[in-house]
């Protein structure tokens, strides 16, 4: 932006696009919902009540002979707002016009319900859009050097939805039947709205207005104290995100969302070219025509040929070249000369796009660029095969794309890593497709499911950057875990039993771990873990009444050895020697009350069966997988190694049950944004526990950082922990094609 009038004529260039994409889908909007309210289904199935079937007739009757005046409502209100850069504010049903003077008066119950209608819709703009509607605001709001855009601006959503509403209202279509068709109109507007905002902000882009959104200035903290917890809160210390940009506070189920919505939008387009296609895609298999059968697998052997040619000639070179991809356009070509039906060459088009797509993605390493290529054919085999491919985002030869892509893409840092083990295992897995071309769906699902047991050793035994770090987490995962187990049985043996109140917690937060680090290191039945057990056996005999001369002598003799027991064993568990000595006093207190006969006597008897009971402590441990970890255990990690990993203790915000589900769902290998200690870290997600208790991730440079479940939620929530890549490979491939199909529909069939 050299000058002023470089950046306004930017803005202005912005605002058209974005009205152009709108205009230019506003007639299929309207068909769409032309059909939509015209179908059989609708009109025989919605109701079965003769008024509301008469309406429907009426609506359709209606739109068939209004849709043009509401069309072009909505194109001249468009390019009115588009040449004032704003709609006017008062436009429409609640408007005055011609200049006359407002008069006070009661609003009509039909201005209300227009204007909820109207908000409604505005609504369902910013689920779909809200992303690309912040962004583009952002960069238009730097162009025109302000804050923030005018409240009647025409990029904000309410002033498209008051166009679509006014403009119908004004063509003479009723009100009743705007309520009637609003859920589809929703969908539909919403789509077309967001691919109007994505093509402005990518006009924007090219031309380096903000080609990154820096969200860290839409994240707002106030002063004060933090929590006791750790986490923020309104009146403590609250770190919130305030925008829908990215994942974190609404990026739980909306990534999902948004990806199946980019399906449904694909299958809508197609559906309006190959009305077959929606027919096929709601079944299992689907007979593929022999022709088209041997041309794929002609086309599949061309390409290992292209490509192992290539790589023999120059082991470091780019694979995927112009070359290959004008080979793979004339394939195409030959495939859908070779395809017998409409939708087999909808289908050849489609996937040739979503490769396309993934071939020239320049995060992806070129060297494992050839791997993906030669996928296509098998996942083309898959696709004709099976149509279920384009109606969900869990068919495994998607889910196998984008796991492979989340691995590798976005980070130089990361190429030395990916050198080995992992394009190994790639390899072996495109070529394990490859070898089986008529299993389907099968083979890609046994991949994938070999490919995440491949992820979870190759983190752990064979890249050096973060097998050790993981070598740590799974350390502090079991101490913690036995250390509960340790106290969930010890206030069981304990819970009848009159020890005195300062040992009893000893024993729970204390002596428990130092139980689970020996029993680690040295083995459940070493002498090193009979001894700490005796220990434990020791201390809550001495803690009992001592009424007798005997009994004081047996105490005062034993306790300076038991004590350094004590001692020893804190220390052997990286207890700080301030705080050993603190334990210690303690102790001496909660034992001085014995010999003054404070403390409740223990009958022999019941002593003796506790005796029994700890030396076979192990044997009653509760299952690991029913313990919940505790960050605040978590925190006491100490010792030689504890400087090689980080446990990440305070920051984020109070996570809702949808955060802390998304947190489970993460996935090992994938790659996010780290706002940590001032600084913004690119991680990957090397190792979670069992139950997903406990996550590590680990930077380029080694570094590790342990997460309880709760912390990382917290940290999710707050948006300081955001997915490095939005949207999933296939996905965004996925959006690419929309928009090619869009640009020239005839392509499906040509």
């Amino acid at each position: 932006m050299a000058t002023v009038g470089d950046a306004a004529s930017l803005a202005y260039q912005a605002r058209r696009v974005y009205t152009e994409e709108l205009v230019k889908g506003l007639p299929t909007l309207i068909n769409f919902i032309a059909n939509w309210s015209a179908s059989p289904e609708r009109s025989t199935t919605t109701t079965t009540d003769a008024w509301q079937l008469q309406r429907i007739r009426d609506l359709v009757a209606e739109l068939r002979q209004r849709s043009s005046a509401w069309h072009q409502g909505m194109v001249a209100a468009l390019q009115d707002a588009l040449h004032s850069g704003a709609a006017p504010a008062g436009s429409g049903s609640g408007s005055t016009k011609g200049g006359a003077k407002l008069k006070l008066s009661l609003v009509e119950d039909v201005t209300i319900e227009r204007e909820i209608t109207s908000s409604r819709l505005a609504l369902a703009i910013m689920d779909r859009a809200g992303s690309e509607v912040h962004d583009l605001r952002a960069r238009v709001a730097l162009l025109e050097r302000r804050e923030e855009l005018d409240a009647n601006d025409l990029l904000r959503a309410h002033v498209l939805a008051r166009i679509v509403v006014d403009a119908w209202t004004e063509c003479g279509l009723p009100d009743a039947t705007l309520r009637d068709v609003q859920p589809v109109l929703n969908e539909e507007l919403s789509t077309l709205a967001q691919e109007a905002y994505h093509e402005a902000n990518s006009m924007l882009v090219e031309n380096r207005v903000l080609a990154e959104i820096d969200l860290r200035p839409l994240i707002r903290r106030t002063r004060g104290a933090t929590a006791a917890s750790g986490y923020t809160g309104a009146v403590s210390e609250e770190t919130r995100l305030m925008t829908r940009s990215g994942a974190g506070a609404a990026a739980t189920s909306e990534v999902s969302d948004n990806a199946t919505a980019v399906l449904q939008r694909l299958n809508r387009m197609i559906e309006r070219q190959v009305p077959a296609f929606a027919e096929t895609t709601n079944v299992g298999t689907r007979t593929v025509s022999p022709a088209l059968t041997q041309a794929i697998g002609h086309a599949q052997q061309g390409v290992q040929r292209r490509l192992i040619a290539a790589e023999g000639k120059d082991a470091n070179a780019p694979t995927v070249s112009p070359a290959l991809l004008e080979e793979l356009q004339a394939r195409k070509q030959a495939l859908k000369r070779a395809a017998e039906t409409p939708a087999e060459r909808a289908t050849i088009e489609i996937v040739a796009l979503l490769f396309q797509s993934i071939l020239t993605e320049e995060r992806i390493p070129p060297a494992l660029r050839v791997w993906f290529a030669r996928l296509q054919m098998p996942v083309l085999r898959v696709a004709v095969g099976e149509p279920d491919f384009f109606a969900t985002i869990d068919h495994p030869a998607r889910r196998l794309i984008d796991r492979m892509g989340a691995c590798v893409m976005g980070f130089e840092s990361s190429a030395a890593a990916i050198a080995g083990a992992l394009e190994g295992e790639i390899k072996r897995v495109v070529q394990v497709v490859e070898a089986y071309p008529d299993t389907g769906r099968r083979v890609f699902q046994t991949v994938l499911t070999e490919f995440e047991r491949f992820l979870e050793n190759y983190f752990k035994s064979e890249n050096e950057i973060t097998k050790k770090g993981v070598s740590l987490a799974q350390q502090v995962e079991q101490r913690e875990t036995l250390a509960i187990q340790y106290t969930i049985e010890l206030r069981k043996l304990l819970n009848e039993v009159p020890v005195q109140e300062g040992v009893r917690q000893y024993l729970f937060q204390v002596w428990a771990d130092v139980m689970a680090i020996t029993a680690l290191r040295n083995g459940a039945q070493s002498d090193a873990t009979k001894s700490v057990r005796s220990a434990a056996v020791d201390l809550v005999w001495s803690a009992g009444a001592k009424v007798t001369r005997e009994e004081r002598a047996e105490v005062i003799r034993k306790l300076p050895p038991l004590l350094k027991k004590l001692r020893d064993g804190m220390e052997s568990a990286g207890v700080p020697a301030d705080k050993r000595d603190e334990h210690i006093r303690a102790l001496n207190e909660s034992l001085a009350a014995a010999f003054s006969a404070k403390a409740a006597a223990i009958p022999p008897e019941r002593f003796e069966e506790l005796r029994e009971r700890l030396e076979a402590l192990e044997e009653m441990l509760p299952e690991a997988g029913d313990v919940q970890l505790d960050e605040t255990l978590m925190l006491d990690l100490s010792g030689d190694d504890s400087n090689a990993m980080e446990v990440v203790g305070e920051g984020g915000s109070m996570p809702t049950p949808a955060m802390l589900s998304w947190a489970k769902e993460l996935q090992v290998g994938s790659w996010y944004m780290l706002e940590y200690g001032d600084k913004t870290m690119a991680v990957q997600l090397a190792w979670q526990g069992a139950r997903r208790h406990l996550t590590l991730f680990v930077t380029s440079t080694g570094r590790c950082l342990l997460f309880e479940q709760n912390r990382l939620a917290s940290y999710l929530q707050a948006g300081l922990l955001l997915p490095a890549q939005e949207e999933a490979l296939t996905v965004r491939a996925t959006r690419t094609a929309l928009a090619k199909i869009d640009a020239d529909p005839a392509r499906l069939l040509n």
